[in-house]
Formats: structure tokens, sequence, C-alpha cells
């Protein structure tokens, strides 16, 4: 078994043998990814659980450094203590896997998770799942948590993937491996009709300027009928694409180039299959560049027969199960 919890999508997932099993909405921090202690948030990397805390406890039972109050949260409770920050049901304790990364300490100071106290664990059921709130724990709702506590042991791995986690194509250039700033871009799903003429100068720069890719292959028949994500600034600018065919066919993944290394590909990738998802799809397929097969690998896409040839690149089909989130 493993865990593993997507900040860009906002979601855990479950997988045994690399197989989704199944996925819950989850919030992480408020304040984004980030290891350093009081950053107030959601380390990233290779964990594991170190203790599981609560089994047995009814559900909604509160705790306080991880020991039962003997309360059980209502919404009365809440009212009289509204400051708490509410550990309920079940607790997860993760401990880092990566020293100086998530374990220990850096150059600058502590970074350990275990020292944290960075939990996954149940909240209250008035708190929104799916949005990022935290102080740096994974909130779930408490039936899923007891759900998740119930089917993993003490030093199971948990993966915390964060938007920066980027195919090559999104790397930025000259070998330059900075910590990439929170892009402040949105996205939307849209068609081909509102689509066209916003992502067209994009994908003609990266994949027929940038790749050589043939314009006549590039644009296709499939366009029209393809549920198309577009990134965009505050100013309207487009700085990243990609694009879903009704039968969960995911392609035409493009970012700008003065806007790689932020995590943008993966929002997009995120958003491509939240919209797969909504539409009752079982699974999405693509077609990866080999050097970006890691980064679909991150979420949670497996490889399919050998390498092949289109445009003159080497790519790879890749799948991904799809699985509702639970309620």
């Amino acid at each position: 078994m493993r865990i593993v919890v997507e900040l860009a999508s906002q979601s855990l997932v479950l997988e045994d043998n690399g197989q989704e099993i199944v996925r819950y909405a989850v919030s992480t921090a408020k304040n984004g990814p980030g290891e350093r202690e009081g950053s107030g948030c959601t380390p990233r990397g290779e964990h594991r659980i170190r203790a599981r805390i609560g089994a047995g406890a009814a559900c909604g039972t509160v705790f306080r450094s991880r020991r039962p109050t003997g309360e059980i949260w209502t919404p009365e409770l809440a009212a009289r203590h509204p400051d708490r920050d509410w550990i309920l049901s079940r607790i997860l304790w993760l401990c880092g896997c990566e020293p100086g990364r998530n374990r220990g300490r850096d150059r600058c100071g502590s970074v350990d998770t275990m020292r944290r106290y960075i939990y996954i664990h149940g909240t209250p059921d008035d708190q929104p799942m799916g949005v990022p709130l935290s102080h740096g724990c994974i909130r779930m709702r408490n039936h899923d948590v007891i759900a998740l506590f119930d089917r993993v042991a003490v030093g199971t791995p948990v993966r915390i993937v964060a938007p920066d986690d980027r195919p090559d194509a999104e790397a930025p250039s000259n070998g330059d491996v900075r910590q990439p700033e929170r892009a402040q871009v949105e996205i939307e799903i849209t068609d081909w009709v509102s689509a066209e003429a916003r992502v067209m100068p994009l994908r003609e720069a990266v994949f027929v300027i940038e790749q050589q890719v043939p314009p006549e292959l590039e644009r296709d028949a499939f366009d029209p009928v393809c549920r198309h994500a577009i990134a965009r600034t505050p100013d309207g600018e487009v700085v990243a694409t990609g694009r879903l065919l009704p039968d969960g066919h995911i392609g035409r993944m493009a970012v700008a180039r003065a806007w790689r290394g932020r995590g943008i590909g993966g929002r997009v990738l995120q958003a491509l299959i939240a919209d797969a998802r909504a539409r009752g799809l079982t699974e999405v397929v693509l077609n990866a560049q080999l050097s970006a097969e890691a980064f679909y690998r991150r979420h949670g896409f497996a490889p399919e027969g050998g390498v092949f040839m289109d445009a003159g690149i080497e790519h790879r089909a890749m799948r991904k199960r799809l699985e509702r989130f639970t309620r």
C-alpha cells in the first residue's frame, strides 16, 4: 500500500501496486507547500506513517496533543471554542524520509515533518474539502480518515506531491533548479470556440517552433470536440493549455517558456483529470514524451507498451484509472 497526497488537486489516493484503489478529497495547508518549521505549510516528498492514533475511538472524538479529550465534536462545542484547530477521529502521524528536505535540518533550520507534528487527521464536518485551509496537516472527512486508517499500517509510504513536480517540458532553461514561486494563474475548462484563438499561439510556439512538430500534425480534427484547459494570468495572458478528448485521451499539454518551473503544468493536468471524472469517465490516457514520463507517473499514470515515435519524438502510452471521490 502507498498513500499519495496531490496538493494540486487537493486529493489523497490510496494505491496498491501502483493501482489507484480509492481517492478522497482533502484540505492541505493554506500557506501552500513547504518544509520550514513554523511555516504553516504542508511538507513535500517521501514520508512514512510513524504512528496510528485513535483506533476504536468514536467518530468525531477530539484529540489534543494526540490524546483524546473525552469530547465529541459538535457545532455547539465548536462555538464555545472558536480558536481551536480541531483534530478529530483518527491521527496518522507522518515522518519524513529525506534528510535535509523533510527530516532533520537544512542549512537554514529545522525541516523535520515529525517534529512539526504533521498529521493526516479528521476535521469538522462543516469544513470544506478540496480547498487548502489547514495549518500544515492533511485534513479529511471523519468517515474518510477512519476508512483510510483501517487500511494502512505503521510504515506505510506517503508521498506528498506538490504542483511544482513537473514534466521536463516545463523545466527552467539553462539548468536552473530554483524553487518555483507559486504562480498566480486561474485554470478554466472551455470549448474550442472559446479556446482556439487563445491557445493556438501558445501551442504553435511550444510544439511547432520549439519542438519542430510539423504544423499540419499539431492542429488536427479533434480540437473541436475536445474540452480545453486554459491557464491564464490575472491580466488574461494564456500561459498553459491542454485538452481532453471525449474518450478520455489527454494531450497538447503546453506551458509558455517564461512560465515554466512554477507547477502550472501539474495544475492543468489535474484540472483535465477532474473534468474527466466529473463527466463519468473511468480512466484517462495519454501519449507521454519520454522526457515527461516521470512527471506523469507522479500524477498516477502507469506506462503501457513500448516506445513509439510521434512527430519525430519518442513517446510511451500511459493510463490512469479514475475513482470518484467518496462522500
